[in-house]
C-alpha cells in the first residue's frame, strides 16, 4: 500500500475511539475472520497480575462486520505511526492488509490488526461465561475492561451490526459487575 489510500478496519475500540478523524467511514465486511475476545490485555484493559480481555480478529470460516476508515492522505504517516504505537504495544497483534467489501459495493485493501495465535496473549476458544468473569473485574491503563465491552457493544448497535456473543456478554457482565 504505497500511494493508494490508506484504509483501516475497525471491529473493536477503533470503531468508537479511532484516535484520528477519518476522511471517509463506511460499514464493511472482512471475510475469513471473526471478532473475538481472544487476547489477554496486560496493558490497556488489564494488568500482568490480572489480565483483561480485548477483541482481536481471529481466523475463522466466517465474516466480521465493522467499519472501514479512510485516512486523510496528508495524515497517513502520522496515523500509521499512532496506530502502530497503540496496537502493536506487544507482539500479540500482527499488522496485515486484507480486502474489505464496503457496504456501498466497493472493495478496498485495508490495514487490519489480527491476533498472532502463537503469542502468549492469545486465548482463543474461551467460554463466554469465563470471558464475562474476566471482563467484569479487570482494569488496565486505559480503564475498566467493562468500559471497553460496553463502548464496543454500543457502537455495534449504532452501526446496526448484530453480534450475539457481544450482546450476551454485555448482559452477563452487567449482572456480575452490578
Amino acid at each position: 500500500m504505497t500511494d493508494a489510500p490508506l484504509w483501516v478496519f475497525g471491529y473493536g475500540s477503533l470503531m468508537w475511539n479511532p484516535g484520528f478523524e477519518p476522511e471517509e467511514q463506511v460499514l464493511a465486511r472482512l471475510d475469513g475472520f471473526h471478532r473475538s475476545f481472544c487476547m489477554w490485555s496486560i496493558h490497556h484493559r488489564g494488568s500482568e497480575e490480572e489480565p483483561g480481555l480485548v477483541l482481536a480478529l481471529d481466523e475463522a470460516d466466517t465474516t466480521c462486520d465493522g467499519v472501514a476508515m479512510r485516512v486523510k492522505d496528508h495524515e497517513r504517516d502520522a496515523v500509521l505511526a499512532y496506530l502502530r504505537e497503540r496496537e502493536l504495544v506487544s507482539a500479540a497483534y500482527v499488522e496485515q492488509v486484507h480486502d474489505l467489501e464496503l457496504r456501498d459495493g466497493r472493495k478496498v485493501p485495508a490495514l487490519c490488526y489480527v491476533i498472532e495465535r502463537d503469542h502468549i496473549q492469545y486465548c482463543g476458544g474461551m467460554e463466554l461465561e469465563q470471558q464475562a468473569q474476566v471482563i467484569a473485574k479487570a482494569v488496565g491503563g486505559r480503564g475498566p475492561n467493562t468500559e471497553y465491552l460496553y463502548n464496543t457493544a454500543q457502537q455495534l448497535d449504532a452501526f446496526e451490526i448484530t453480534d450475539t456473543d457481544m450482546n450476551w456478554l454485555v448482559t452477563r457482565v452487567r449482572q456480575l459487575a452490578g
